[in-house]
């Protein structure tokens, strides 16, 4: 793949719900693949007490790790304006080429540009496991990965360098812009 490439990235919630998200590669290493997303096409806003994260037209830098149970994106309004670090705790993506599955295990770590970094969605995680939608070895390592996150936070060590280095600027500028 080049920084031209696109990928598919198949995203699955149990029980059944399968999104694909196109995305453009920005660069590719041995430890971090980095791409950009489409403008959201979102009907409303999302948000986490009342302070958006993404809305429609937004843009997120996301970096995908081979073999981590988690991905990271830098979360952007319409306008550009950065508004903080979403973790999403997931499988490690099996990638095919330019087809990536992976399945989402609820939880996620939102760092916002204001404020401290939390876990969201807890209740989620719990509700799935309750279902049976997810088993406890499962769900124990989705927990164990975002308490690894917040505390890598505490203690100054994530994120990683590489979401530091490529802003939103740095990922248009490397595609020629925009869609």
């Amino acid at each position: 793949m080049t920084a031209a490439s696109r990928v598919a990235i198949h995203y699955r919630r149990p029980p059944d719900r399968l999104r694909i998200y196109d995305q453009r590669i920005v660069v590719e290493r041995d430890d971090v693949i980095v791409t950009l997303s489409e403008p959201l096409d979102l009907e409303a806003p999302m948000t986490v007490d009342g302070a958006v994260m993404l809305e429609r037209g937004s843009l997120a830098v996301w970096f995908t790790f081979p073999g981590v149970w988690h991905d990271i994106g830098r979360f952007h309004r319409a306008d550009g304006s950065y508004t903080g670090l979403y973790a999403n705790i997931l499988t490690p993506p099996v990638m095919d080429g330019p087809v990536w599955q992976t399945t989402d295990l609820y939880l996620d770590v939102w760092w916002p540009v204001q404020g401290p970094a939390r876990l969201l969605d807890e209740d989620e995680l719990d509700q799935a496991l309750a279902a049976r939608h997810i088993d406890t070895t499962t769900a124990d390592r989705a927990r164990e990965e975002a308490d690894r996150i917040l505390d890598l936070v505490a203690g100054g060590a994530w994120p990683p360098a590489v979401v530091t280095e490529w802003t939103l600027e740095r990922a248009l500028a490397r595609l020629g812009g925009p869609t």
